[in-house]
């Protein structure tokens, strides 16, 4: 059987969000399947060890995708894959005319034009149980080879007295990025009472680097591994030997809590589902606020107080 998923959102938390769905196809049929995504998703990534993922396929940002006769092309190239079956995570009518162009007889699809106000994750619950009755209610789970992991372990000589804290400071636009100040004060609570290794996740970006370079210029600096010189896949292992993440609503949080590691997200300017989807996930918003989205522009609010409660309760 050859099934093709497609998944359109741009980035790797939205990909990451969809993998029980994903998964519970794999097993529905007993085989991988392959994924259709952008390339801003990074899934080749973090989805390159994953055993019900067989290939990635990614869209073009170009002419090749683009209008109506990048469709056409893209269904030429699904043709040649010979796809039986197609599971599209979205409303959209180009997918599903692509789908049919490039001969994928069973069509699986959300509702056409029904995109206004659709939850993330219940449509796609919706999506699976109608077409192949199944109830799933899973966490993502991104798999790894535990050799790479014991690798990295004795690479860096972790030790079993320290705690391992994976913080990832990045983040995809400077209202999810939380100032230096809230993890320093952190930092400084918990290497008081723990002894501790941290590991920072972030991107090149300038401003990444300016938060970045703030924490590992303090006294922590001896206690720091910066991770922004490895790529998303070097990072894999890294992360899967922490014990603990505390990461803005950035990439490295949804990998994190799909790769079971225990994640308080700190969500200052984005829809809490992005922070709350999954069992392993721990969200913080705002001092002030019941809940957050978009423009609720709460990155000075978040409490490193708060922050220090909920690691210590995740560690009892």
């Amino acid at each position: 059987m050859k099934i093709l998923i497609i998944q359109n959102k741009m980035g790797i938390g939205d990909t990451v969000i969809y993998l029980p769905f994903i998964k519970a196809i794999s097993k529905q049929f007993n085989c991988p399947v392959s994924l259709l995504v952008k390339e801003s998703s990074k899934a080749d990534e973090f989805l390159n060890q994953t055993s019900y993922i067989d290939q990635i396929i990614y869209l073009k940002k170009n002419e090749r995708n683009d209008g109506i006769l990048g469709s056409i092309k893209l269904a030429k190239d699904l043709a040649k894959y010979n796809f039986e079956k197609v599971f599209i995570f979205n409303s959209s009518l180009r997918f599903n005319l692509v789908s049919r162009l490039a001969g994928i007889k069973e069509i699986n699809q959300y509702p056409l034009f029904k995109k206004k106000e659709q939850h993330i994750i219940n449509a796609a619950k919706k999506l699976i149980k109608d077409n192949l009755n199944i109830d799933v209610d899973e966490n993502p789970e991104i798999q790894i080879n535990k050799k790479l992991v014991e690798e990295s372990s004795k690479k860096l000589n972790l030790k079993k007295d320290e705690i391992n804290i994976l913080l990832a400071i990045g983040g995809s636009g400077p209202t999810k990025r939380i100032p230096s100040r809230t993890f320093l004060v952190f930092m400084d609570k918990v290497t008081k009472i723990k002894k501790c290794k941290f590991f920072l996740a972030t991107g090149k970006n300038k401003d990444e680097q300016k938060i970045l370079n703030e924490i590992i210029e303090t006294e922590f600096k001896d206690q720091c591994i910066p991770l922004d010189n490895n790529s998303i896949n070097e990072t894999l292992p890294f992360i899967k030997n922490c014990d603990i993440a505390i990461c803005n609503d950035t990439g490295f949080a949804h990998i994190s809590s799909a790769l079971g590691i225990k994640t308080i997200t700190l969500m200052a300017d984005s829809p809490l589902i992005y922070g709350s989807y999954s069992t392993n996930m721990y969200p913080i918003i705002p001092d002030g606020e019941q809940t957050v989205s978009h423009n609720t522009l709460g990155r000075h609010k978040i409490n490193p107080e708060k922050i220090f409660n909920k690691f210590m309760s995740i560690l009892s």
